[in-house]
C-alpha cells in the first residue's frame, strides 16, 4: 500500500530541475531577490504539484526549498516549508489539460510593459521572429497578445479572473499573461517548454522597451 501523500519525501530530480531554472532566471534578472515562483506537475490524478516554497531566494535555492500541494493548493509534504502566497495562481494553470509546468517571473522590462500597456489591456507583439519560439506559432507574420490584469493580494479572486478569460478564449491569455507592475506568467507542457516561453517573451518585452526608448515605436496609449 502506498504511503500518504503527507508522508511522501520530496523529489529531488524535480526539485534540482526547478533549482536550475531559479539560478539561471536569478542570473539574467528575471528573478531577483526573493520574488517569482515556479512550479512543475508531478502527477494529475491524484494532482500533485511541486512549487517553490515561499520568501526563498531564487539564485541560492536549496534542495528543500519547495512543497508539493494538492488540487486546491493545499500542502501535502511533511516538511516545514510554506508554499508560495501565489500557488492558487499555478494550481488554476496546472489543472488544465496540456499544462505541466508554470512560470512567474519579475523581470524589469514586463514591470514597465505591464504598466506602460495597461489602459490597453495587453501588450502586442508583431512582426518577431522570436514569436516563433512560443507553442503553436509558425510564423513571424503574427500577432500575439499578452494581457494584463491587475494586482491583488486576492489570490482566489485573480485565479479566478485568469480562468474566465481562458475559458472565454481571449487570445491574450494563450500563452502567458502580465500582472499590472508584478510581472510575467507563462506555462508550457512541460517545463522545457515553459522555461523556451519565458526566454522568448523576456526578450520580446526587451526589444519593444527598448524600441518604445528609442523612438521606433509609438509610446503606448489608451484603449484595446
Amino acid at each position: 500500500m502506498n504511503a500518504p501523500l503527507r508522508e511522501q519525501a520530496l523529489p529531488m530530480a524535480a526539485c534540482d530541475a526547478l533549482r536550475r531554472v531559479g539560478a539561471a532566471f536569478f542570473a539574467r534578472g528575471w528573478s531577483s531577490a526573493t520574488s517569482s515562483n515556479y512550479s512543475t506537475l508531478l502527477e494529475r490524478d491524484p494532482f500533485r504539484l511541486l512549487v517553490t516554497a515561499s520568501g526563498k531566494p531564487k539564485g541560492a535555492l536549496g534542495p528543500n526549498d519547495f512543497v508539493i500541494v494538492d488540487g486546491e493548493g493545499s500542502k501535502l509534504d511533511a516538511g516545514v516549508e510554506r508554499p508560495s502566497a501565489e500557488t492558487l495562481l499555478h494550481v488554476s494553470l496546472a489543472r488544465r489539460d496540456g499544462v505541466g509546468a508554470v512560470l512567474h517571473t519579475h523581470s524589469v522590462w514586463s514591470t514597465i510593459l505591464s504598466e506602460a500597456y495597461a489602459a490597453a489591456g495587453a501588450v502586442v507583439l508583431e512582426g518577431f521572429e522570436m514569436q516563433k519560439a512560443l507553442a503553436g506559432v509558425t510564423t513571424h507574420a503574427s500577432t500575439v497578445r499578452l494581457g494584463i490584469v491587475d494586482n491583488s493580494q486576492d489570490m482566489t479572486e485573480l485565479a479566478a479572473l485568469v480562468d474566465a478569460r481562458i475559458d472565454a478564449g481571449d487570445d491574450g491569455f494563450r500563452h502567458g499573461y502580465l500582472i499590472r507592475r508584478h510581472g510575467l506568467y507563462t506555462w508550457g507542457r512541460d517545463l522545457d517548454e515553459a522555461v523556451r516561453h519565458v526566454e522568448a517573451l523576456e526578450h520580446l518585452f526587451e526589444v519593444v522597451a527598448r524600441e518604445i526608448a528609442m523612438g521606433l515605436r509609438p509610446p503606448p496609449s489608451g484603449g484595446s
